[in-house]
Parts: structure tokens; sequence; C-alpha cells
């Protein structure tokens, strides 16, 4: 097995997924490790999560995030992020949201450990479509716009499992 470091970074580049260098300070790298924070606090809201289904729906998207930060890290291939996947995260908020009563207020995240760990995410995912639109500025066509889309639908999903771990029993 290879060794965890490489050395290959120690002057300030790193490699995309697909091969080019660029400053470790580049938008691109920002906005995937963006992502990756994103990735983590869904796994503490995932170790926290008491509903089964909550706990299968983050997993899940867990791993799309591992493929959206290869959309991220790539220049000139087509993303793997798809707009069918964009529309399962509408059908997973609309799932959900059948399930809740209808809000009257604005919620005040704390209710449980993983509904605090879900809205953490949920800023985390709304920071990274920042960024990427940042980059969309920057960068133009090297951006898939798939992507922001869904970034935007994420941290709509992280809001709902926030709503269900703490009002669904």
């Amino acid at each position: 097995m290879a060794k965890v470091y490489t050395k290959t970074g120690d002057k300030g580049t790193t490699a995309l997924y697909t091969g080019q260098r660029v400053p470790k300070y580049s938008t691109r790298v920002e906005t995937y490790g963006i992502i990756d924070e994103a990735q983590a606090v869904l796994g503490m809201a995932r170790a926290a999560a008491q509903l089964q289904e909550v706990k299968d729906d983050i997993y899940a998207l867990q791993k799309d995030l591992w493929i959206l930060m290869a959309d991220t890290a790539s220049l000139g291939k087509d993303p793997d992020i798809t707009d069918e996947r964009v529309e399962e995260l509408e059908q997973m908020i609309d799932k959900y949201d059948a399930r809740l009563e209808p809000l009257t207020k604005f919620l005040v995240p704390g209710e449980t450990v993983a509904e605090a760990f879900l809205n953490v995410a949920r800023t985390v995912v709304r920071r990274a479509e920042r960024s990427y639109w940042k980059l969309h500025t920057e960068e133009g066509e090297d951006v898939n716009e798939v992507d922001i889309r869904y970034l935007n639908r994420l941290s709509d999903v992280c809001y709902i499992l926030g709503r269900a771990e703490s009002e669904l029993k």
C-alpha cells in the first residue's frame, strides 16, 4: 500500500483528479475542501442519528459527496453527479416533508445531537455552494452547474433530515 504522504504538495500546489496541478489556495481546491468538511459533518450526524432511515440516507449522501469532490477536482470531463440525482434529492425532501407537521415558526437547532450536526452540515453545504458560485465566476465553462444544483438541494435535505431526527419518533 502507498504511503499516506506523497510530499508532492510541499511547494504549495496540489494535483487535481484529472492530473493538472493548481495552487492549494485556488478556489477549486477551497470548494472541494468545503465539500469534504460537509461530508465529515454528515458522518457525525450519521453516528448520532436515531432513525435508521435517516442514517441510511445520510450514508448515501456521503457517498455522493465523494463523487461531487471528484467532479470538483476535475477539469475537462463530464460530471458524475446527474440531474437525476438532484431529482432524487427532491424526492427525499418530499418524502420526509410529507411526514412532518407544517412549519409555523423558525426552528432553533439543538433538539437532538443528530439534528444539530445536520444543521451544521446544512451551513457547510451552503458555504460550499457559495464557493462553487465563486468558482463558476472565475472559471465558467470548467464548472458543472449540475453540481451547484446538487449542493443547493443538499442543504435542503440536511434541513429536512434534521427535522426528521427531532420530530419523528
